[in-house]
């Protein structure tokens, strides 16, 4: 038998990643990814959502380190993957080390909050009663830009281990985002309690836990079947502002969105 050079690159690859007890993947690892066991990750995939306890969350995601989107990522995934949904094993094979690029709006670019990223990436994979989740992310973003955050009750702080003076401190009065960019919701932070940029760990630490909680309150609710109303609704404002600027209409112009309008347009 003969073969050609590319026949014969693809099998000396296959040898070569058998030797090494590796899985040799047509597709590239962002778009499919493999196993030992043998479950292959694809576009539409979705595991099922089990309800988890939000306050056991939002420690595991403090606790995450790693920046905000990869703490929001993997505080749920890794909670997902200890629970009693049917798809925990999978959850368990998800590799969540892919989130964390998000940092600082994306490798540092203070563009689209990890908290932001993260929430995507996971409604993106989540069934909810066997109903694709993404119908839930709006009220997370809204609730992410609308909020005042990080969280400071009592029950939070105590819950993922940072209820002290000094912390507290670190953090100083919580300030609304009002925008889903990293930048702005820095800004208006360190603008608020007279901090810098460089001072954001702790705050960021806390308000990805924060996000992590409110993720799962929100999920738990919908697994329920509970009127979601009143939790990261779209504002007054913005409704207006679809009223004539939507991706339906050509007026003045097509506009598709969901977030603030007025934090970087201005009102007319």
């Amino acid at each position: 038998m003969t073969m050609d050079r590319r026949q014969a690159l693809t099998h000396i690859i296959g040898i070569s990643g058998a030797a090494a007890g590796s899985v040799l993947m047509a597709n590239p690892v962002l778009a499919a990814t493999q196993t030992t066991e043998g479950w292959t990750l694809t576009v539409g995939d979705r595991l099922a959502y089990a309800k988890l306890d939000p306050y056991a969350v939002a420690e595991a995601a403090y606790k995450a380190g790693n920046g905000c989107m990869y703490q929001v990522f993997h505080g749920i995934i890794s909670s997902l993957a200890q629970s009693d949904s049917p798809d925990a094993a999978k959850f368990a094979q998800v590799p969540t080390a892919l989130a964390h690029y998000g940092y600082a709006g994306i490798l540092g670019e203070g563009s689209v909050c990890g908290n932001v990223n993260a929430s995507g990436m996971l409604f993106n994979l989540l069934s909810i009663n066997g109903e694709a989740a993404n119908a839930y992310l709006t009220r997370v973003l809204r609730y992410y830009e609308q909020e005042s955050l990080p969280l400071r009750d009592e029950a939070f702080l105590n819950a993922i281990g940072a209820n002290t003076d000094e912390l507290k401190a670190k953090v100083g009065q919580p300030t609304v985002a009002g925008s889903l960019l990293c930048h702005s919701s820095i800004t208006n932070w360190a603008r608020e309690n007279n901090k810098n940029a460089a001072d954001k760990g702790e705050r960021c630490a806390e308000l990805s836990a924060s996000i992590a909680y409110q993720i799962v309150v929100i999920l738990n609710k919908a697994m329920d079947g509970e009127d979601l109303a009143g939790i990261g609704e779209m504002t007054e404002s913005v409704g207006s502002c679809k009223a004539c600027h939507s991706k339906a209409d050509s007026f003045g112009p097509s506009v598709m969105t969901n977030m603030e309008c007025d934090t970087c347009h201005g009102g007319h």
